[in-house]
């Protein structure tokens, strides 16, 4: 037994475990690596939290989101102007459609590279503030868990034993109400 225990004893002996730690260079630790992830996702959420945290908007900002409004509206609404413009008087459309074939082709490239930047900048600003706002609800979801449990525990204690869980209704306890008694015994 004396080549058996020591074998062991080198292997698991002295506080260690050799094949543990070996595994160990091997594999990563389970625990360790969930403990790991959930601070990466904490810290992820309060970062991006505090990035798109509400700042308040200046008169100025009001104005250029209003007017950042505008064109979508006015491009739809024009379209279907033309369109009435071609029903009502299709000569006056076809003249201003002459115009059109007039203008050269780089400029149709640089109004559609104008068109793509304003909507591609306006959703890129749309989508911030869909995070940002999705960011403020995110850290609001502990509180509102604390808060829809506390309302349970309320209404737990309210219920006092008159209700169960599921809703059924059971034989209510007595008032603590003195008065209120007296009365219900004279009626």
């Amino acid at each position: 037994m004396g080549l058996i225990g020591t074998v062991m004893s080198l292997l698991f002996g002295g506080g260690r475990n050799v094949v543990a730690e070996t595994a160990g260079a091997f594999r990563e630790n389970a625990e360790a690596g969930a403990g790991r992830a959930a601070m990466l996702r904490e810290q992820a959420l309060q970062q991006f939290a505090a990035e798109f945290a509400h700042r308040d908007k200046g008169v100025f900002d009001r104005f250029m989101d209003g007017l950042n409004r505008l064109p979508r509206p006015a491009m739809a609404l024009g379209t279907v102007g033309l369109l009435v413009a071609a029903m009502v008087d299709p000569v006056w459309f076809a003249a201003r459609m002459q115009g059109l074939v007039v203008v050269p082709e780089p400029l149709w490239w640089l109004l559609g590279i104008v068109v793509s930047f304003y909507f591609g900048a306006r959703h890129q600003a749309k989508g911030q503030d869909f995070q940002r706002s999705l960011a403020a609800s995110l850290a609001r979801v502990p509180q509102v868990a604390e808060n829809l449990e506390r309302l349970r525990r309320l209404d737990d204690e309210g219920e006092g034993g008159s209700r169960e869980r599921d809703g059924a209704e059971t034989e209510a306890r007595p008032d603590p109400n003195p008065a209120l008694e007296d009365w219900r015994r004279g009626h």
